[in-house]
């Protein structure tokens, strides 16, 4: 069906900023033309007993690495994976993905040559995917080599987003000291744990299958590393300067101090993905940064690392943001488990998924059921006190994704 073609959905409700409207919705051109509108020639969508919401916009979602490296150590091409993601995403109404693309010094999954791979892949792919596929650098800040990847993908017509890592400095963290509490990483007095016991190789086994290396090759390449420790702040500044100059979004990624939320919002980074302790998330509250968590956290009930749950931090104004994180379903889970739980009204808690993540990232078409916006759309069939089933996925006007019920 062409984007062009009018279509009016009837019959079914709509999720609105300001609540839950029965109504029905015409789209043209791609774009949302209004409510209740005439018919005037439109393609017809029965929408009865069900809602019709604004698309998701996953801002963190790193669910495509299981499609490719489905067990430790088995790569998959690249090609069938995103194909196999783009898939993924359609049927859990996620029509803006930005894909967490981890570029770190380690091998294997989460290298910088896999890096290369997925870029050049989504590039060829573009015209092939039904959702729109971003990237999410997510830069380890111990990985010069990513630079010229990363000047790439800020050159592309997608701007891509910017996440600081430091998951070097997390890893080799004394073991008396609890991630959630670890010191700014940068801080000369950050506590170090001994890379040669038996204790840390038994830490970094799980890292080391994922990059296709023994435990012993992998705990000597870290310790290796680690002294690039004098060079990071420099390298922080000089991939900061080039998402600044792109106009691309930044983020930082597991903060767990003050010190550290201000270090990266004076560089540029507005917004904190997956805080650790409510202290930082309260900070990052009061400088009007945007506060990221998981979904599946929401999901769930609760994190699976031990840290803040989502749906307490909402209940306190500290979440406005929730991402897949590593599971696709989780987006709508959390909707329905957060409601469950009394957090608010349906109407309240969606952009979270939806319109919030959409202004962070700069991306002011879509998000929101509003006419001149882009007509990102997911019809949902969500019966009272059941979980929701993705229908349909529409995506710029274009219909990407259906699924009927069996009669």
């Amino acid at each position: 069906m062409s984007m062009t073609e009018p279509v009016i959905f009837e019959g079914g409700k709509v999720l609105l900023s300001e609540g839950i409207v029965q109504a029905s919705l015409r789209i043209e051109a791609g774009r949302i033309a209004g409510l209740d509108a005439p018919r005037s020639g439109a393609r017809v969508v029965n929408a009865a007993g069900m809602i019709l919401a604004p698309a998701i916009v996953d801002i963190h979602g790193d669910a495509f690495e299981r499609q490719i490296m489905p067990r430790p150590g088995v790569m998959l091409p690249t090609e069938v994976a995103l194909l196999e993601t783009d898939r993924q995403l359609a049927a859990n109404g996620i029509a803006t993905a930005y894909h967490a693309l981890t570029l770190s010094w380690e091998p294997g999954l989460r290298s910088v040559e896999t890096g290369w791979q997925v870029f050049d892949a989504l590039t060829r792919l573009a015209p092939r995917l039904t959702m729109e596929h971003r990237l999410q650098l997510r830069w380890e800040t111990f990985c010069p080599e990513a630079i010229p990847l990363i000047e790439a993908a800020l050159a592309g017509p997608l701007t891509p987003s910017l996440a600081f890592n430091d998951h070097t400095t997390m890893a080799v963290l004394h073991p008396d000291v609890a991630l959630q509490d670890r010191p700014f990483d940068h801080d000369p007095s950050f506590r170090v744990t001994d890379m040669t016991s038996a204790a840390f190789a038994a830490k970094m086994d799980s890292r080391a299958k994922r990059s296709n290396m023994g435990t012993a090759d992998y705990v000597a390449l870290i310790q290796k590393i680690w002294q690039r420790r004098p060079e990071a702040l420099g390298w922080i500044e000089q991939v900061a300067h080039l998402a600044r100059m792109a106009g691309a979004p930044m983020l930082s990624h597991d903060d767990s101090q003050e010190e550290t939320r201000g270090f990266y919002r004076r560089l540029g980074s507005l917004i904190t993905e997956f805080p650790m302790n409510r202290r930082t998330a309260q900070f990052a509250r009061a400088g009007g940064d945007a506060i990221v968590l998981g979904a599946p956290n929401a999901a769930r009930g609760g994190s699976h690392l031990g840290s803040i749950g989502a749906a307490d931090m909402f209940r306190d104004g500290l979440c406005d943001i929730l991402a897949s994180d590593y599971y696709y379903p989780a987006m709508l889970g959390a909707m329905s488990r957060l409601m469950d739980d009394g957090c608010g009204p349906l109407h309240k808690l969606w952009p979270m998924i939806s319109a919030n993540p959409a202004r962070a990232l700069g991306l002011t078409d879509r998000g929101q059921i509003l006419p001149g916006l882009r007509a990102d759309l997911v019809l949902l069939d969500w019966p009272e006190g059941e979980v929701p089933v993705v229908r349909q996925t529409w995506v710029a006007g274009r219909c990407a994704y259906g699924a009927i019920a069996a009669a």
